[in-house]
């Protein structure tokens, strides 16, 4: 059935080959050993992402400190220049930056469609003051895609999110992990219902169950869904056949595989 379907990873990390590896560990060690499959360098991406037949993969990356933003967007966006329309990238920012409209300013120079925050790794709530700027300059024009959930932590779970969601209606955003990552219930309870919120499937099918999934969906509106494998965490063939299992219709596959994408990143697949 897949390959009926235009496919768009919408949640996938990449870093320089020389230090992709070392990355990809860094991941695994944040998440207590939870082991990543692959070594987020471009070319693996591209190799597991054929063989799972996607088309476009949205990349980014997370500035852990506000010196490294700048070296990361220019990063992701030569690669997309290079990547003949394969990859739509996102930028990225950190809170602690003393000047976050020029980190924005230069995201949109270099074509990025999107600003991707980790309050977990960056160790910002993602309510904190230093972020409303951010969300400020950012709502109506460009949506931001948020680590979303740790029940380790307190930077990113729903109760912090609400009032960003309430405060700044106008800013589109994306919660990855299905908004609540390892607290998916409570994501759903209380985040579902704002509109300006998307949410992605990335990390989740691994974390819990189809028969989990099967159930959380329907409380979000497929409208604002995206599929994500979370590359090099999971693999992207796995992740496909776990939503395939699901039995959705066809409008509802293409909305979460391509077209809620699409919107989101303003990207004509038709101009390519």
């Amino acid at each position: 059935m897949k390959n009926t379907f235009s496919i768009i990873d919408s949640h996938c990390h990449i870093y320089p080959d020389k230090i992709a590896a070392k990355a990809s560990k860094g991941i695994s060690d944040f998440y207590d050993g939870l082991q990543t499959r692959f070594d987020g360098s471009l070319g693996k991406l591209y190799e597991t992402g054929a063989a799972a037949g996607i088309d476009r993969y949205v990349v980014h990356s997370v500035a852990v400190t506000a010196g490294k933003a700048a070296s990361i967007n220019r990063y992701i966006a030569e690669t997309v220049q290079n990547s003949n329309g394969k990859l739509i990238g996102l930028g990225t920012l950190h809170p602690d930056s003393r000047d976050v409209e020029g980190d924005i300013k230069q995201i949109k120079q270099l074509g990025l469609k999107g600003v991707k925050l980790h309050a977990d790794v960056q160790r910002v709530a993602i309510n904190d003051p230093r972020c409303y700027k951010i969300y400020e300059i950012l709502q109506g024009d460009l949506p931001v895609l948020l680590h979303t959930g740790d029940n380790r932590y307190n930077y990113s779970n729903p109760e912090n999110l609400i009032p960003v969601l309430k405060t700044f209606k106008n800013l589109t955003v994306i919660g990855a992990h299905f908004g609540g990552w390892s607290v998916w219930e409570e994501a759903a309870r209380t985040l579902s219902r704002f509109e300006n919120l998307y949410v992605d499937t990335s990390s989740t099918f691994g974390c819990t169950s189809v028969e989990f999934v099967r159930r959380l969906l329907p409380r979000y509106d497929v409208n604002r869904v995206l599929f994500g494998s979370d590359y090099p965490m999971w693999n992207a063939a796995e992740e496909l056949d776990a939503l395939f299992s699901l039995g959705l219709s066809e409008e509802q596959y293409k909305k979460i595989l391509y077209e809620n994408a699409e919107r989101l990143t303003r990207f004509n697949s038709e101009a390519l």
